[in-house]
């Protein structure tokens, strides 16, 4: 017997823009997930749900008693179930494509397990008194799930032939170099979090054990090697004549790079107001975006042929219903 999926699978074809908005839609949401989940911790709403899974011992809703911060906190509990229909969409666009395209049903896939583990996260965060060790891991894997939405939507729209190199071996190295750094650069960012103020609640919440000024200041040595990089690699770009697409996506970088310094300078010389921490953590999501669009171009999958996939019974695909 066929599980939901292999029947949708079965009378649905998804047109490539289809395919394209599901996956892009996971994009979204998990940008709006980062941003919202900073603003709990920004209003100090972190602790406005006693309890996970439920909001209080008693109710799985906020109650009136719980105020603003409540309302907060579960609004945000919300949205996940708004990210998951989102990526149950991508699933199921993904594994309705003719022919079965099974890498990229994987990703979306991945997508859910990153979901439900990041969830299971939180909810230790709650029970730990947002402790900033789990409010970091918390975040990273808000970006873990970033990166595979955003991967997701940049195969959708390729095809599946075996990759083809689009620069010299040295520039792609270097694109490469500019991801692992903006990666380290991304999870230096909570230890800024974590020994800074915003510590997600107006009770007393411990922080993490450095020097907030010597954390900040080696996250913006950090931001100024990925620049760095970032020029380099718009140089190098021009240099080899790459394609127009490519250097067109080094160019934007550059300029998200730009505003996300501007703002992070800003906010550290204004005592990192709520509104200024909000935005940098959107533009921190838009950076790494624009990092892993810019060197997963280095390359092109160009339409043709997919690998044989051999026929699998129904009953070996998942059967959970997206």
């Amino acid at each position: 017997m066929l599980n939901p999926l292999a029947l949708i699978a079965q009378r649905w074809t998804p047109s490539p823009r289809t395919l394209r908005r599901a996956t892009l839609a996971a994009v979204v949401m998990s940008v709006v997930i980062i941003v919202t989940g900073g603003a709990v911790r920004l209003t100090g709403s972190g602790l406005g749900c006693d309890t996970w899974p439920k909001c209080t011992d008693d109710s799985l809703f906020a109650t009136p008693e719980q105020g603003l911060h409540g309302a907060i906190e579960f609004g945000n509990r919300m949205l996940t179930y708004v990210l998951s229909a989102a990526v149950g969409w991508a699933i199921i666009a993904t594994r309705s494509t003719k022919p079965w395209r099974r890498g990229l049903s994987r990703l979306g896939w991945l997508q859910f397990w990153i979901v439900l583990s990041n969830a299971v996260i939180g909810g230790i965060t709650v029970w730990m008194g947002l402790n900033p060790w789990t409010v970091a891991g918390h975040f990273i894997a808000a970006n873990a799930l970033l990166t595979v939405a955003t991967v997701t939507w940049i195969r959708a729209g390729e095809g599946d032939a075996t990759p083809r190199p689009r620069v010299p071996g040295p520039v792609r190295k270097l694109g490469w170099a500019l991801v692992a750094a903006a990666g380290v650069l991304i999870v230096a960012g909570t230890g800024v979090t974590g020994s800074g103020k915003h510590a997600g609640d107006s009770s007393d919440v411990p922080r993490m054990p450095f020097d907030y000024a010597s954390v900040a200041q080696a996250h913006a040595m950090l931001a100024w090697l990925v620049c760095a990089l970032a020029v380099a690699m718009f140089l190098a770009l021009r240099v080899v004549d790459a394609p127009d697409d490519l250097r067109a996506r080094a160019r934007d970088l550059l300029l998200v790079l730009l505003l996300q310094g501007g703002i992070g300078y800003a906010q550290y010389f204004t005592g990192v107001p709520e509104l200024l921490v909000g935005t940098h953590m959107l533009g921190s999501a838009l950076l790494w975006i624009a990092v892993l669009r810019l060197a997963l171009a280095m390359r092109e999958r160009p339409s043709g042929p997919a690998a044989p996939v051999p026929p699998q019974p129904a009953a070996t695909e998942p059967a959970t219903t997206a």
